[in-house]
């Protein structure tokens, strides 16, 4: 028996020398794919093929089985049934919209699934014939807008958007689905916001608009006008902006939920008591436990939205009262036939609540915050090519937040105070921080914060390089702000500067290695050049001039580094080689570094020699650095709060063409043919005979 007809419906066995009966549907199916036309002896033949349940299976394979020669004798009838297809989405029987949206669906992958190696003409022309395809187009997408804007079934509605997001994934390359002219040229963009406007359509299918949205911006995004991206720069309605950024909060509140759920399971019972008792050998298993899939497409959303809409950042900013969404499943309903990938479908009472209920008790939360908590549990871990590529989307995302002049302002509100507990990695020298320590600090804390974790915790053979860059630049915008608007921070500085001095240290211990795949040099110069920014403009935005002290002291401190730092770029930058010009630059920065060093060192030994101490305490190091400023000689730096701001084209587009494949793979194996849910929509359909 061929595939196919394994897939066509058994009805019964008459003897066991008959071949078995196929479904009447089946036996339409096969009509089609006949030379003729299936309504030349059956006038009402389509009429009846929208009242029989679609097999997909059935129709899909044998649109994958047909080879070229077939494809010119049955194009005729496959151009037929994409047009009655069209016309069935118009009826008032539900029944015939439901299967004709599945068929549409099976059509589209069926037929890009057979010609993968065809062009985007030659795929139109079989499915609706090319002289007709821009009015075959035209009305579906008309036909799909007012579904998804009418005040009809629900389940309708995510059908429409399932066939969209079919349609959009059909490619592995989003950019070569040339159907996607039309959808273009035809936009559903106002129907995606009218959804998350809605707070009803939100909640039931926001998800699925937002992805389909992200996967919308980015067809052929560098090599045309994309009226998806020109459309959403400039929103500006607030309930729409906040339905989006609501969907967001969901996925990612979820997200972290699960990995919360996972992460005490994996703490209880003697499992996590043997483990404590035997030391941290067993760190790196409970790690594996711990993974949670990620969810790109969210992310992908969330940076476009941040990206090209200003008036989105005020959504990151929105307070409200801090809630786990319930651990206790949702009991599925007709109107919700798949689960969003990635994540559990966020609770519909979440998603539908716009105002959540006050207690004194709770901690207040927004996008940002949960954003910072979902980054914190993916940078943990970048072994993974999801999770490193979560982690730069996260990275890219807060580089846009940090170059934003409004985010800068609510971050280092000092009147907008949170508590924000970020994940932590199990690491053997350091104790799990108690949540319950954390302070109430303005925003900006907590993303330096999640910055110093990074750079801590990821010193490794494998070097993230890039990703360490981005961190670095972070740190170094958000210093820029901060010296511009003379906001004087209360962080805790010393635990930056000695992560940074580690960084350095790093480096220098793997030159060899980390020289045969990065440019250390240049990381180098952007943690010196940090080093600067302190040490030129630190009196006008450390809070206090003791913070000022702390820093000499610390660079005092750690001289050692910087001095093997100067010693290793001085030996290749006076040879000949690659590194040559990269090595001289931080030979430059290191000048005011290297005054300090031997301005304090003398006077700090002296003072030893006269006191007769052989080893000084901090307080006795910074009373020498205090009286002794005056006779210290810097030289000033230009440039130091200056930076390149951020541009997706050319650097990012590589990243991003690779990131939306991947996603769009994983939204097509999410939103397969056989999670139309055809059982539940047809039952709720099924008072219409």
């Amino acid at each position: 028996m061929s595939q196919v007809e394994k897939k066509a419906g058994l009805l019964r066995r008459t003897s066991s020398s008959k071949k078995p009966l196929k479904e009447k549907v089946v036996l339409m199916y096969d009509e089609i794919f006949a030379k003729e036309d299936p309504a030349k002896n059956n006038p009402r033949f389509w009429d009846e093929l929208f009242l029989m349940k679609v097999n997909l299976e059935y129709l899909e394979s044998k649109l994958e089985s047909v080879d070229g020669e077939e494809v010119q004798r049955i194009q005729d009838n496959i151009n037929s049934l994409f047009h009655h297809c069209i016309q069935a989405l118009g009826e008032e029987h539900q029944i015939k919209v439901v299967n004709a949206l599945q068929t549409l669906c099976a059509l589209f992958r069926g037929v890009h699934q057979k010609n993968k190696s065809a062009s985007g003409f030659d795929i139109i022309n079989m499915l609706m014939g090319f002289d007709k395809a821009e009015q075959r187009m035209k009305d579906l997408m008309e036909r799909l807008d007012s579904l998804l804007c009418g005040g009809g079934s629900e389940s309708l509605k995510s059908l429409c958007l399932k066939l969209l997001l079919c349609l959009v994934t059909v490619t592995d390359n989003i950019s070569q689905n040339t159907i996607l002219e039309y959808v273009m040229i035809n936009s559903i963009f106002e129907a995606i916001l009218q959804i998350l406007s809605d707070v009803s359509s939100r909640g039931q299918h926001g998800y699925d608009a937002v992805v389909l949205l992200a996967l919308l911006v980015n067809y052929r995004k560098y090599e045309s006008v994309n009226p998806y991206i020109v459309k959403l720069s400039i929103v500006d309605d607030e309930p729409t902006l906040d339905g989006m950024g609501m969907v967001v909060h969901q996925a990612l509140t979820e997200y972290n939920r699960q990995y919360k759920d996972k992460e005490e399971e994996n703490q209880g019972g003697f499992f996590s008591t043997f483990t404590s008792m035997v030391g941290s050998m067993f760190i790196a298993d409970a790690d594996e436990k711990l993974s949670v899939q990620t969810n790109e497409a969210i992310l992908l959303a969330l940076y476009e939205a941040v990206h090209l809409n200003r008036n989105f950042i005020t959504v990151l900013a929105q307070s409200h009262p801090e809630m786990d969404i319930p651990t206790t499943p949702t009991t599925p309903t007709p109107t919700t036939p798949t689960t969003p990938l990635g994540t559990t479908p966020p609770s519909l009472d979440m998603m539908n609540n716009p105002e959540l209920p006050l207690d004194p008790n709770l901690q207040t939360s927004n996008l940002l915050i949960t954003f910072l908590k979902y980054a914190s549990i993916v940078m943990q871990d970048t072994k993974d090519e999801h999770r490193l590529n979560s982690a730069r989307l996260c990275l890219i995302i807060l580089t846009c937040i940090a170059e934003d002049q409004y985010a800068d302002a609510f971050l280092h509100d000092d009147n907008m105070n949170f508590r924000v507990n970020l994940h932590r990695m199990p690491m053997r020298h350091r104790k799990k921080a108690v949540d319950k320590n954390i302070p109430s600090r303005p925003l900006v804390c907590a993303v330096l914060d999640l910055m110093v974790e990074f750079i801590v915790t990821h010193m490794m053979k494998d070097f993230p390089m890039d990703l360490y860059m981005r961190c670095v630049q972070i740190i170094h915008k958000l210093l820029c702000y901060q010296k511009k608007c003379r906001i004087r921070l209360h962080y805790t500085w010393r635990e930056l500067w000695s992560a940074l001095i580690n960084l350095l240290k790093f480096l220098l211990s793997n030159e060899t290695t980390l020289l045969a795949k990065h440019n250390i040099f240049h990381l180098a110069l952007l943690v010196v050049n940090l080093f600067n920014m302190f040490i030129t403009y630190g009196d006008t935005f450390l809070p206090t001039s003791n913070s000022y002290d702390e820093l000499y002291y610390e660079i005092v401190r750690m001289h050692q580094v910087f001095d093997n730092l100067y010693c290793m770029v001085l030996r290749v930058s006076t040879n000949t080689g690659q590194w040559k010009e990269a090595a001289s630059k931080v030979t430059h920065a290191l000048v005011n570094v290297r005054a300090i060093v031997n301005h304090f060192d003398p006077k700090i030994e002296s003072y030893a020699a006269v006191n007769h101490i052989s080893q000084l305490s901090e307080e006795q190091v910074l009373e020498v650095v205090r009286s002794n400023y005056d006779t210290l000689t810097l030289k000033l730096q230009d440039g130091l709060d200056q930076f390149e701001r951020y541009s997706e084209q050319p650097k990012e587009a590589a990243f991003f063409k690779e990131l939306v494949r991947s996603i769009s793979l994983n939204v097509r194996k999410n939103v397969s043919l056989n999670t139309l849910s055809q059982g539940v929509l047809l039952k709720e359909f099924s008072t219409i005979s």
